[in-house]
């Protein structure tokens, strides 16, 4: 993702990849924090758009909770508190990930000992 110029172009690829711009390239003005960007993603506008109020809201909450004077320190923490809801996430679906691994080792050692045992009785 990138921001450019005063045009204030943002460039959002659903790979996290800067993309060339082109035919394919989905294009949304939207407001965040009281400043408007031109979005263009290879993403559909539908998720630029959720993706940009998220923003908005996160940047809203932190000016809500946090006295700061700065619209930059403002997107910093927003930035932070996304970064570490992202974070979290992950985890949780890297323990999810290992919890289904081990009920899928499991239930293939039990199709081996079913079909083990169907093996002897034939």
């Amino acid at each position: 993702m990138g921001l450019k110029g005063s045009n204030r172009t943002v460039k959002i690829n659903s790979d996290n990849r800067t993309s060339h711009t082109g035919s394919d390239s989905n294009v949304l003005n939207v407001r965040i924090y009281g400043a408007d960007y031109a979005v263009r993603g290879q993403t559909d506008i539908d998720k630029i758009k959720a993706v940009a109020e998220y923003l908005d809201g996160k940047m809203r909450e932190v000016d809500k909770n946090v006295r700061v004077d700065s619209s930059l320190k403002i997107a910093i923490l927003a930035s932070l508190n996304i970064t570490y809801e992202l974070f979290s996430e992950k985890q949780d679906n890297q323990t999810l990930r290992q919890e289904i691994d081990a009920l899928r080792q499991k239930l293939e050692d039990k199709v081996e000992e079913l079909n083990r045992l169907i093996d002897r009785q034939l």
